[in-house]
């Protein structure tokens, strides 16, 4: 069967990482029975898109095309499919298929895959390597091909050209505010406000939490508050840290870096919990458990979500009108797009329209 001509940006490169990214042409099968086939529209920057191009994880399979927060149009769809036809505005997140058998699969948290490859990601191939080399290509292409499960459905009052980041930034902040029950009456704390952590205050102001922003520096208050954050609280304000002591019953914690996690853990009320989102790494310090014991707190990590919780909200943010904030870029500005994220320069999302790539 012919393949599919597409062209993306991307690295290729060794194990030494580091490359930067340039055009790419490369074949992508025809969609099967169960599968659809994308125009690219707009592919949002992720700061794992930085880190996975770098190979900060070692496990980066070259040539490298990241993009896993994707929103497009079908161009067709395969014999078996049944959820989308031509023409329908669609997206697809971080991951593209999976084994589908398993009961995560079938509860649909494929992002916990049981399989014997475990789920296959939007880029880079399997998340738990099965000793072959198999690799995929992500978003930053003019064409997807996805298995019809991993393809959401875009709500029509969102706005497609800002939509993108949802598919990652939003469903990775939803999932663990979704688990752990946050409500009305709930004082939830959000630490770090980029990318993921500007989702997470919209997200937990919509469930009805009063919802304070935990940032670095001074400058970065109105931003936060311009959020719709309740409050600011100043990481590096040690008096300001005292006094919100044993404050949060949820705290979110997005920051992409290694960190010391014991200067949030006093800031846990009773029975609180501490997710972090943003870190696929060590802290830089062990955590003090006497501080998790003394008010029988937890501490925790998650990542991503599943087919299930990527729709939810989707359909979440369409009913509450919430939308990231998103700095529209050429394709050829990735590279300078990538220093700035590692700058924190970007507030709070970088998305490429794709058109510029077609171009």
């Amino acid at each position: 069967m012919e393949k599919i001509r597409t062209i993306g940006y991307g690295a290729s490169g060794s194990l030494i990482g580091g490359k930067t990214l340039e055009p790419i042409v490369f074949e992508r099968d025809q969609p099967k029975a169960d599968e659809v086939l994308i125009d690219v529209l707009y592919c949002g920057v992720c700061h794992s898109d930085v880190h996975q191009v770098a190979n900060d994880w070692k496990n980066t399979i070259y040539p490298c095309v990241p993009g896993h927060e994707i929103v497009g149009k079908v161009i067709s769809a395969g014999a078996s499919v049944t959820k989308f036809r031509t023409g329908d505005i669609v997206g697809v997140g971080c991951m593209i298929d999976s084994c589908k058998h398993c009961s995560a699969c079938l509860d649909g948290e494929e992002q916990f895959c049981e399989g014997p490859a475990g789920q296959t990601m939007t880029y880079n191939g399997y998340w738990k390597p099965d000793g072959t080399d198999f690799n995929t290509f992500g978003g930053y292409s003019t064409t997807l091909v996805a298995q019809e499960k991993f393809v959401m459905q875009i709500p029509e009052n969102l706005e497609i050209s800002a939509v993108a980041p949802i598919l990652c930034a939003g469903v990775t902040t939803y999932s663990p505010l979704k688990h752990f029950g946050v409500k009305a009456g709930h004082k939830v704390a959000v630490a770090g406000i980029g990318g993921l952590g500007h989702m997470g205050v919209k997200i937990a102001k919509a469930m009805g939490a009063t919802v304070t922003a935990i940032t670095t520096q001074e400058e970065k208050r109105g931003p936060a508050l311009a959020l719709d954050a309740d409050e600011v609280l100043i990481s590096e304000d040690k008096d300001a840290m005292n006094a919100a002591a044993a404050t949060f019953d949820f705290i979110l914690i997005t920051i992409p870096e290694s960190f010391d996690i014991n200067q949030y853990i006093p800031l846990m009320r009773r029975r609180g919990a501490i997710v972090t989102v943003g870190l696929l790494g060590p802290y830089k310090s062990a955590t003090n458990n006497m501080d998790v014991a003394k008010f029988s707190s937890s501490v925790g990590g998650s990542m991503i979500g599943g087919t299930v919780e990527t729709q939810e909200v989707l359909d979440f943010c369409a009913e509450h009108q919430i939308l990231p904030d998103v700095q529209m870029i050429d394709i050829k500005n990735i590279n300078e797009a990538f220093e700035k994220i590692k700058d924190e320069e970007v507030r709070f999302r970088y998305v490429i329209d794709m058109a510029s790539l077609k171009r």
